[in-house]
């Protein structure tokens, strides 16, 4: 039987369905740690994003903090960190929190960065209009600022939530369950179809999630409020900041 038919045949077992190591509780952990981490990701990186954006200040800072932690491989994370948090909590520390300090700090650039560039790209002469008119700096974020980078926002949290769930696969490596856990364990045990089931299991939930944030982030956008800016940094992703305000 070829690897493709194995794979299949591994995936459509019954016994694989149930019990501790089913799929079904392999799914529940990895969506359990990549929602943790995307939770923390977003309530970090999004008021921060959203704050520079609107003022303008600390903007050359937040982009090269966001462009450090970029450049830090996700493995590397895990590893720098597994010993401290082993440290401080020996039953988790080594399992569960490194992997989640790694994926939060993968998830912070994208979510940080389209959130900042989302806001600041919004036409000042909508936002001097709106001050104008007696708004205050609050109203102007929440009323103006963020429904009209919304699409922008929402493609940072797109790429956070795809690179978290493909990467959260690696927690496996420090005993985490989770997708990642057919990987490596058929890695050892030499079981092609339980490692290539893994892959399967792994890339399916990512496509699933890519394709409901682009769902999400196209409910959002209006063809009347898009600007160029934004819709670049939508396309690329790119951790540039936009030019000087005005």
């Amino acid at each position: 039987m070829n690897i493709i038919g194995e794979t299949i045949a591994w995936l459509t077992n019954p016994a694989h369905w149930t019990g501790p190591n089913g799929i079904p509780t392999r799914l529940l952990e990895h969506l359990l740690l990549s929602g943790a981490a995307f939770a923390i990701a977003m309530a970090i990186a999004l008021p921060i994003g959203l704050a520079v954006g609107h003022t303008g200040r600390g903007a050359s800072f937040a982009i090269n903090l966001a462009n450090l932690g970029r450049a830090i491989p996700t493995l590397a994370t895990i590893g720098i960190v597994a010993p401290l948090t082993q440290a401080l909590d020996p039953a988790l520390g080594f399992t569960v929190y490194p992997t989640l300090i790694g994926l939060v700090v993968l998830a912070l650039p994208p979510v940080l960065v389209n959130a900042y560039s989302g806001v600041a790209g919004v036409d000042r002469d909508l936002v001097e209009a709106a001050r104008g008119m007696g708004m205050r700096e609050r109203q102007i974020l929440t009323g103006i600022e963020i429904p009209i980078s919304l699409p922008v926002i929402l493609a940072g949290l797109r790429l956070a939530a795809v690179a978290i769930v493909a990467t959260a696969t690696l927690g496996a490596i420090f005993g985490f369950g989770g997708l990642g856990r057919y990987l490596v364990d058929g890695i050892a045990q030499n079981d092609d179809a339980q490692l290539f089931g893994g892959v399967v299991l792994a890339a399916g939930l990512t496509l699933v999630t890519e394709a409901a944030f682009a769902l999400l982030q196209r409910g959002a956008e209006s063809p009347g409020l898009r600007r160029a800016t934004p819709e670049a940094a939508t396309r690329d992703g790119a951790l540039t900041a936009p030019g000087p305000r005005g």
